[in-house]
């Protein structure tokens, strides 16, 4: 399953002396990406903590392939593979407006009970939003 996201202006606070997009704002693109694909789902973040669920990054990779500067605007393929289990990998691919690819990455999320903190499988509700 693959989600396009809307356009997001990057902001002059995402980016560093030189202009460019700092690196620790892709993970938050990536994370933007992700709930914003959900609320598309019918599925927003606030609804999975109400079932006791909360989903903390456990793995992540980026490689940058291109700069992303103040005032590019920016849009993010996120692409679910398989089905979710106990974690859920999303692989991601970020675009400027030229439609260029300038980054690609990759997030492992983990399933866990938000007040035992232990590790669970994905809910039903969830795994049915991925259909494979």
């Amino acid at each position: 399953m693959k989600y396009k996201t809307d356009l997001i202006k990057v902001r002059y606070n995402e980016t560093d002396q030189m202009g460019i997009v700092h690196h620790s704002n892709y993970l938050k693109f990536f994370e933007l990406a992700r709930i914003e694909w959900l609320e598309k789902l019918k599925m927003p973040y606030q609804k999975i903590e109400e079932s006791d669920i909360i989903l903390p990054v456990v793995k992540c990779e980026i490689k940058f392939i291109k700069s992303l500067f103040f005032g590019d605007s920016l849009y993010v393929n996120v692409i679910c593979e398989k089905k979710p289990t106990s974690t859920i990998e999303f692989k991601y691919q970020i675009f400027n407006q030229n439609n260029e690819l300038t980054t690609e990455g990759a997030t492992t999320l983990a399933f866990l009970n938000s007040k035992s903190m232990k590790p669970q499988r994905c809910p039903k509700i969830i795994s049915e939003l991925f259909n494979f």
